[in-house]
């Protein structure tokens, strides 16, 4: 193989293994955007988890009542029998229950509260 032959083949092969290495590169830079995304969900998850035991944490202090202490039968969920506990929950819980299965989930509740406070 002469000098001439060589350099082409040089080039050849350098543009192949560049051509090749690109999709690996943007398959890493899509896993660590998908894990910065799971990051982000993680925390948001972590903060609304902080806030809810913050919140029950105020209640229990100030004498008032928590959601495990409304929920007797433990189910994670108000029954509407179970509201006649607090007078202030018993008097939204009809529109508070947004499906109107006859049970207040937390999520029920939370989105209640949030769309009052606006």
């Amino acid at each position: 193989m002469t000098i001439r032959n060589r350099a082409p083949l040089f080039a050849l092969a350098a543009l192949m293994g560049s051509a090749l290495a690109m999709p690996a590169m943007a398959q890493d830079a899509q896993d660590q955007a998908a894990a910065a995304q799971a990051a982000a969900q993680q925390a948001q998850d972590a903060a609304a988890d902080a806030s809810a035991n913050a919140a029950q944490a105020s209640a229990a202090a100030n004498g008032g009542q928590t959601w495990g202490s409304v929920d007797t039968d433990g189910d994670g969920s108000i029954s509407k029998t179970e509201a006649q506990a607090n007078a202030g929950l018993s008097q939204v819980f009809d529109d508070a229950d947004a499906d109107k299965d006859g049970k207040l989930t937390p999520d029920e509740y939370r989105a209640y509260a949030a769309k009052q406070q606006k």
